[in-house]
């Protein structure tokens, strides 16, 4: 009895334990996966405004005429320094383009294939298997010719950058403002205050009109950036609309079971008094 009785006087303790922790787990969850925690608050660049993305959302869509212009914007600016090295040109048909169009894209351009016969590196063109690699052979190079920092690869940078596509998209439009009173901005540097520290060595990637959209659209720089960071979502969640249509008719059916559910217990139930 006196034992039994110890541990029912344990008993509230141990649930009152129980509480705090389900209490700081609430607490510390949340905030860990929301960019990594408290440390993820303190940012080095300016927090970007919020865009209105198509993507975005339980039922977001890419908009497809913008995922393609936007692959013209990668393929004429942003492949001059960036690889995007988990895609392939085959996955480029994603984006709606035939076969011939992906194998002609591909073969303008030309990959690593061993050595030669003297012994010499060797390339071949580019088939609908490989993947669209730096431009660079090795981070040395890269980061030689791009004022010792390695270009990041662009494969998944939409869901990995800080700030996500936000960032991305206030990044590319941001160059050309006058910096704080007190910046001082090294030469070789620009300002940009969604740069880290607000400097960056990338000269500013986007004109207006530096490019031609096959569809007519006026190439200004912010449509550049819209498109090209609309290619960079597509391009790190390819399969996004195929999860969201997933998603829904998962919850429809739970909604439908769920009813059925309340009228099979209601039913049950109605002759019980």
């Amino acid at each position: 009895m006196h034992e039994r009785g110890h541990q029912q006087g344990n008993a509230p303790s141990a649930r009152n334990l129980l509480r705090r922790g389900m209490l700081l787990a609430c607490l510390v969850i949340p905030t860990s996966m929301v960019g990594g925690g408290a440390m993820a608050q303190a940012h080095d660049y300016r927090e970007p405004p919020r865009q209105d993305w198509s993507f975005t959302g339980p039922l977001g869509h890419f908009d497809m005429a913008s995922v393609q212009r936007g692959y013209t914007v990668y393929a004429q600016v942003c492949s001059a320094c960036h690889g995007m090295k988990s895609v392939t040109y085959g996955d480029l048909a994603g984006l709606g383009l035939k076969e011939a169009d992906i194998n002609a894209i591909a073969g303008a351009h030309r990959v690593p294939a061993g050595v030669d016969a003297s012994g010499h590196p060797a390339t071949r063109p580019a088939n609908m298997d490989d993947h669209l690699l730096s431009p660079y052979p090795d981070t040395h190079a890269a980061a030689a010719a791009n004022h010792g920092v390695v270009p990041p690869d662009q494969s998944r940078l939409a869901v990995v950058h800080p700030g996500g596509v936000d960032r991305i998209y206030a990044f590319l439009t941001g160059y050309g403002q006058t910096p704080p009173p007190g910046t001082v901005v090294p030469p070789g540097l620009f300002y940009n205050p969604y740069a880290a520290n607000g400097q960056i060595a990338m000269p500013p990637p986007l004109y207006d009109g530096a490019i031609t959209y096959p569809d007519g659209t006026p190439a200004t720089v912010a449509q550049q950036a819209r498109d090209v960071t609309t290619f960079l979502a597509w391009a790190a969640s390819p399969h996004l609309v195929e999860r969201h249509r997933t998603g829904v008719g998962a919850a429809v059916f739970l909604l439908i079971l769920l009813i059925l559910s309340i009228c099979l217990k209601r039913r049950t139930w109605s002759n019980v008094h």
